[in-house]
């Protein structure tokens, strides 16, 4: 874990843990908080990391999204059980351009497409059904099958300002080396105790 450049060694790492036949390798825990400080987390796919940051997306009315913009810090928790390994985040989190979170989302299955217009995420629903309704009702409304992007919905960049990197060792001797964002924009790193 010598490389200078934190996102360079995360994309290794990932690409590792694809090659190595994990299931969803770019799942990650997404960790964000209220103002007051109220943790909650859950698992969301990675959907691009580079010099910019991690990006992923979702509706920006669920929870997270609520979150997010009154506390826009978040973490995120990668975890390589198979491989021993485990990459966490933490950052600043900002909405993506209108133009990128258009992109992504026009290459999601159309299923996918149809259940962003559907459910209003992290709201009470009445019933199952209700929610299997509105999946009907969207189908019949973008019967042409072109399905645009709900403006509730986009992606999010994560700009690290910290990334640890974790391997496993014996005896809990654990690697552990903590990257962290300098005022230039580059990084410097040290080693942490396990």
């Amino acid at each position: 874990m010598t490389h200078p450049d934190p996102i360079a060694l995360f994309s290794a790492w990932l690409a590792a843990a694809g090659e190595h036949g994990i299931d969803q390798p770019e799942a990650m825990t997404l960790a964000t908080a209220t103002p007051l400080g109220l943790p909650s987390a859950r698992i969301v796919l990675l959907r691009g990391a580079d010099d910019e940051g991690f990006r992923f997306y979702s509706n920006r009315h669920s929870r997270k999204g609520d979150e997010l913009r009154s506390n826009p810090n978040a973490a995120l928790l990668f975890h390589w059980k198979q491989l021993g390994r485990q990459v966490r985040v933490e950052g600043a989190v900002s909405e993506l351009a209108d133009a990128e979170s258009d992109t992504y989302f026009a290459s999601r299955p159309l299923e996918s497409r149809l259940g962003a217009w559907a459910s209003d995420q992290s709201r009470p629903l009445e019933s199952r059904k209700q929610l299997l309704d509105r999946v009907d009702a969207a189908r019949r409304r973008f019967a042409d099958g072109d399905v645009p992007r709900p403006s509730n919905w986009g992606g999010y960049l994560l700009a690290p300002n910290a990334i640890e990197f974790w391997r496993h060792a014996d005896h809990r001797l654990h690697d552990r080396r903590l990257f962290t964002r300098s005022a230039n924009g580059g990084w410097s790193s040290q080693l942490l105790a396990p």
